[in-house]
């Protein structure tokens, strides 16, 4: 879940402020800060929460990519046009899709 604080700093990236138990209720409001209502603060919480969500694939297809390395040197033996170099990034593209 995204917390509290990155949803203020999402809202206002100049807030000061302190957070107790991720309750958007418990917020402090430092250095003449202006307070964010706590309905904005959660509902910037459920935008940024569905935006992390949506972008799973993307994490996903990062991690199981093979390492840069790995793929320079399928595009040196083979061409970045060879079967090797675009089978591989084919299947991470295939297992986590879009969707």
């Amino acid at each position: 879940m995204t917390d509290i604080a990155q949803s203020i700093l999402a809202i206002n990236a100049n807030a000061k402020f302190t957070v107790f138990a991720e309750d958007a209720s418990a917020v402090v409001w430092l250095e003449s800060t202006t307070p964010i209502a706590e309905a904005d603060i959660l509902a910037k919480q459920k935008e940024l929460q569905t935006a992390y969500d949506n972008a799973k694939y993307q994490r996903d297809r990062a991690e199981a990519y093979p390492s840069i390395g790995e793929q320079l040197d399928l595009i040196y033996h083979a061409g970045i046009g060879g079967d090797a170099f675009q089978a591989a990034i084919k299947a991470v593209k295939d297992k986590y899709s879009k969707g």
